[in-house]
């Protein structure tokens, strides 16, 4: 977890503070960034949680060292009730959190990228409910388009 001080120092470095990037940074301006802790099997895991009276993710951001399974236990510790609309390879996930629960989840996400999530209760996204997974990387080989070099930024 990051403190408001970190935050833009750790968005710098893992790419997310610079247009043309993962103009993620740019976007959720409130939050603090979260990393997956990856297991000896290969699997990661991260624990998100909606604070009470807040109507945020803590993380909104998550961070995957490279796509793959991630566990993720949600929290929810405030007075109403919400809900996790999750991505995942294949389908979608959705979880019921009334107040005071925990869910779990495992998602696949095997391309980089970023992935939206939030809850569709009542008007919580319009509220500020939202958060992403950002999964780190480089599309595989096999998935590049067939045309010349690209400048990188």
């Amino acid at each position: 977890m990051t403190t408001a001080q970190e935050r833009a120092d750790l968005l710098d470095k893992i790419g997310l503070a610079a247009q043309n990037k993962a103009a993620l940074g740019q976007v959720l301006g409130t939050g603090r960034i979260g990393r997956a802790v990856e297991r000896s099997d290969g699997h990661m895991e991260a624990t998100i949680r909606i604070n009470p009276d807040e109507l945020t993710w803590d993380p909104s951001i998550l961070v995957m060292p490279h796509g793959g399974d991630i566990e993720l236990e949600l929290v929810n510790d405030d007075l109403n009730t919400h809900c996790a609309l999750l991505p995942s390879n294949g389908d979608r996930k959705f979880i019921w959190l009334v107040n005071h629960s925990r869910g779990h989840a495992t998602l696949n996400l095997d391309g980089p990228g970023y992935y939206w999530f939030g809850s569709t209760t009542g008007n919580d996204e319009g509220r500020g409910l939202t958060g992403a997974v950002v999964v780190l990387g480089d599309a595989p080989p096999e998935a590049r388009l067939d045309r010349p070099e690209q400048p990188r930024p």
